[in-house]
């Protein structure tokens, strides 16, 4: 087994989902050529796995069905306990799943057993445990490579049964996003094909991390995600869900400017980063504006917050606070006018923001005679930029974008200010009778409905469901919303005649409509 080779690449452009582009690197030496390749070639012919999934993605615009069906092509790797490591984007909303090992052609079902899309990494599980008979486990290794060392990608380039490798070496480990949530990283100067991200990444015959291709325009390189983060994500799989590594909801200013440093009246030998803003609730942080973030535990944060890692990269500080966490806090000393404190930071691993992505869940929904409302989300709001930048969103959609009184987008990065806070959408407005002459109110966030604030989509339908006036007034954010009435015993009536024209095949979500049909509250 060599390089990918040109026979493995022909039809490579139809994959969809993994694709990282660029033109193959030339002069690579195969993997083969190298000293105790033989034995890893074997043993990855073994346990590389190629990953073929059906993708049905949620419509933003009509959360009661999916979009078209999409194949993507992934690779994964036999790990212990008789499972499959793969990438997230692989399989998030997958329909089907399955496996083909290597030249075989026999497929085995699988499902996801775990999934994180906010560090690119799920683990399947598979009907059919003989499979793992003559397909063992690739041995993993937690210590990181250095800079500049060799190291081999393993993977099915998109159409190919076959699996490929290609050697390269180590650009760069940072601690950067991925998404939603930062996490290590090592970059290699290699491209990984379509289809061949989700192998493993060896070195020294241990794997030292999973592929995956680079976000945007591709450059060349490729990355892949180090064991340290796959036994993290493996480890709260097992005890029921991995919510990412602890997080520090902070804005920060580099501790360079000697007028900044005068004005904090702060020498040469303090040396740290400032504290601009605090996300969260101030009340909830001990960390306050202006203070200077010295030491995270025992260990000195330079003036761009930069710690080295123990085999010389520069990393941020932010990757100290899953090592230093304890009970949910992390030890830190500050500079604050012009004095040492020790502070205990409370470090959650998954803040709840007001616009959670979807995470490979199809979102809530409820329709209420001529609209379908919907809680916000990442991907909403990907979705709504995308159709308006293609020309579909339309002149209407634009200046609800740019209106600063809407906080679709005012408040598109924000955490929730209390639990359960969502913002409401309407994403459908179907044409009816009922709504005569009214422009539509799609895109636009509910603000109030009989003066009632909305709090999320349950809470929405919950003041629906109990409401006994005669008129039912909703009111939304921005300057140029416009608040609409309706009949109340009218919008219940119409409302199964307005789902059968549109072939709307339920009124909501599951959870929706077990609020709807429940009870009022005592």
């Amino acid at each position: 087994m060599g390089g990918w080779g040109l026979a493995a690449s022909i039809g490579l452009a139809s994959c969809l989902i993994c694709r990282v582009g660029g033109a193959q690197p030339g002069g690579q030496t195969p993997a083969s050529a190298a000293p105790g390749a033989e034995s890893r070639a074997e043993e990855a012919d073994k346990s590389v796995v190629k990953i073929i999934s059906v993708l049905r993605y949620p419509d933003a615009f009509q959360p009661w069905s999916k979009k078209a069906p999409v194949t993507s092509y992934a690779s994964g790797v036999v790990i212990e306990g008789k499972r499959i490591l793969t990438i997230a984007h692989a399989v998030a909303c997958a329909s089907e799943v399955q496996v083909l090992a290597n030249e075989t052609g026999d497929k085995v079902t699988a499902s996801v057993e775990g999934i994180s899309p906010e560090v690119d990494l799920a683990v399947l599980k598979l009907e059919e445990d003989t499979f793992f008979s003559n397909h063992p486990p690739l041995g993993r290794g937690l210590k990181l490579p250095g800079l500049k060392d060799p190291v081999t990608a393993y993977g099915y380039p998109a159409e190919s049964s076959k699996v490929g490798s290609i050697k390269g070496s180590v650009l760069r480990i940072d601690f950067a996003p991925y998404n939603g949530a930062n996490a290590l990283r090592i970059q290699m100067d290699t491209p990984i094909p379509p289809g061949a991200s989700g192998g493993p990444v060896v070195a020294e015959e241990k794997m030292i991390g999973l592929s995956f291709p680079p976000a945007g325009k591709p450059d060349g390189s490729s990355y892949a995600i180090p064991c340290e983060e796959i036994e993290m994500f493996l480890k709260g799989v097992h005890e029921g869900g991995y919510h990412g590594r602890p997080r520090l909801d902070v804005v920060l200013q580099e501790l360079k400017n000697p007028t900044l440093r005068a004005f904090l009246g702060v020498d040469k030998t303090v040396h740290g980063v400032v504290v601009q803003q605090v996300a969260a609730d101030p009340a909830d942080s001990p960390l306050r504006k202006w203070d200077i973030i010295t030491q995270v535990g025992q260990t000195d944060v330079d003036d761009e917050g930069m710690i080295a890692l123990g085999n010389g990269p520069q990393v941020a500080f932010t990757y100290l606070l899953s090592q230093a966490e304890e009970n949910g806090k992390v030890p830190m000393t500050v500079v604050r006018s012009g004095q040492r404190v020790h502070l205990a930071v409370p470090v959650p691993p998954s803040p709840p923001r007001l616009l959670p992505g979807l995470n490979g869940i199809y979102p809530d929904y409820f329709v209420y005679g001529p609209l379908c409302f919907s809680d916000a989300s990442q991907d909403y709001l990907f979705e709504l930029m995308n159709s308006i930048v293609g020309g579909s969103g339309g002149l209407n959609g634009t200046l609800r974008l740019l209106d600063q009184d809407t906080p679709l987008v005012a408040r598109c990065d924000d955490l929730a200010k209390f639990e359960g806070e969502r913002l409401v959408v309407v994403t459908t407005f179907f044409q009816h009778k009922i709504a005569e002459s009214y422009a539509s109110p799609v895109t636009q966030v509910v603000k109030t409905i009989n003066g009632v604030p909305i709090k999320n989509l349950a809470h929405m339908v919950e003041v629906l469901r109990d409401s006994k006036e005669k008129f039912i007034r909703i009111e939304f954010f921005g300057r140029y919303s416009r608040t609409l009435v309706f009949p109340r015993e009218e919008m219940v009536a119409e409302t199964e005649a307005i789902l059968t024209d549109n072939n709307v095949h339920s009124q909501g979500s599951a959870e929706m409509l077990a609020i709807w049909k429940g009870r009022k509250k005592e």
